[in-house]
């Protein structure tokens, strides 16, 4: 497989240079010594995903997910992102969408699973979102929205088929805010999202998530989001709750990501970024990685 920055050219045709620091850190883009147990490694210790989850939340290790949505990938550009996402960019990677029309999802994970060796894990936009090849699939339950289909009527029926499947189910109190414009998950869900301003409604409803059981919150400004979720209200969430949260929506530069990891987000998503240009997703993982190395002592 090709590498970033053979003969100075990326897979993507521009140049790349590996060793070149972010310009939000003192550290390179690689700033692990010794890099840290791969998810295979930990996999025969771990039981679960989401063990592999709480472990790095407990130890402070931030992670960057990379959101792959099937309907817009085909086989080629994904197998271009992998090269440049598995020189240790991503953490684990998220595939599913609000909308899936071409019938590739399926061919999208198994191609996933081949690549790597990080965790598939599915971020479902509907009932046919499962497959038996993922690593675990989050159970989002829409718990900013009042649409009880996205609450819990969805579940039931996805229920049976995921237990067959033997698929890991992470529970995950999904909260959708606004980014700035009308998003597919908007429209598609049926619900309104939190308003950006107001932290106190995103603090109360992950209480609310937490204590109703959720393993995860998952806070979200939408794929195509303008703006991203605010400072203050990922601190307000994080002051509220004990379990991993998760950013996405919005993300495209590092000081994004800088800004959301201070406030205490564990987990940042990134897709839209890394799909316009795949040098967004080197300087998002060189600030989440970063960022670790800074903090952890």
């Amino acid at each position: 497989m090709a590498k970033i920055g053979e003969n100075g050219l990326g897979v993507f045709g521009f140049e790349v240079d590996v060793s070149a620091k972010s310009p939000h850190s003192n550290i390179s883009i690689f700033p692990h010594p010794s890099p840290p147990p791969t998810f295979a490694q930990k996999k025969k210790q771990m039981a679960t995903v989401h063990q592999f989850f709480q472990d790095n939340a407990a130890h402070g290790r931030k992670m960057l997910a990379m959101l792959i949505d099937p309907d817009k990938t085909s086989r080629r550009q994904l197998g271009q992102a992998l090269e440049v996402a598995e020189d240790g960019l991503a953490d684990f990677y998220l595939v599913g969408g609000s909308l899936l029309t071409n019938g590739t999802f399926e061919d999208c994970i198994s191609q996933l699973k081949e690549q790597t060796g990080k965790p598939v894990v599915i971020f479902p936009g509907g009932l046919l979102q499962v497959s038996h090849h993922a690593d675990a699939i989050l159970f989002l339950s829409l718990i900013s929205g009042r649409n009880p289909e996205m609450l819990i009527g969805k579940h039931v029926q996805a229920a049976p088929n995921i237990r067959r499947m033997g698929l890991e189910a992470i529970p995950t109190g999904y909260m959708l805010v606004d980014g700035g414009n009308i998003t597919s998950v908007q429209y598609m869900s049926n619900t309104i999202p939190i308003p950006a301003d107001k932290d106190d409604i995103a603090l109360c409803t992950a209480i609310a998530g937490e204590m109703l059981g959720m393993k995860l919150i998952y806070i979200d400004a939408g794929s195509g989001a303008k703006n991203p979720i605010s400072s203050s209200m990922i601190a307000a969430v994080r002051g509220a709750v004990s379990v991993p949260i998760i950013v996405g929506g919005g993300i495209r530069t590092a000081h994004d990501a800088e800004q959301m990891l201070e406030a205490g987000a564990d987990v940042l998503v990134v897709g839209n970024a890394a799909e316009e240009d795949p040098r967004n997703l080197i300087e998002i993982a060189a600030a989440v990685h970063s960022f670790q190395m800074v903090k952890q002592p």
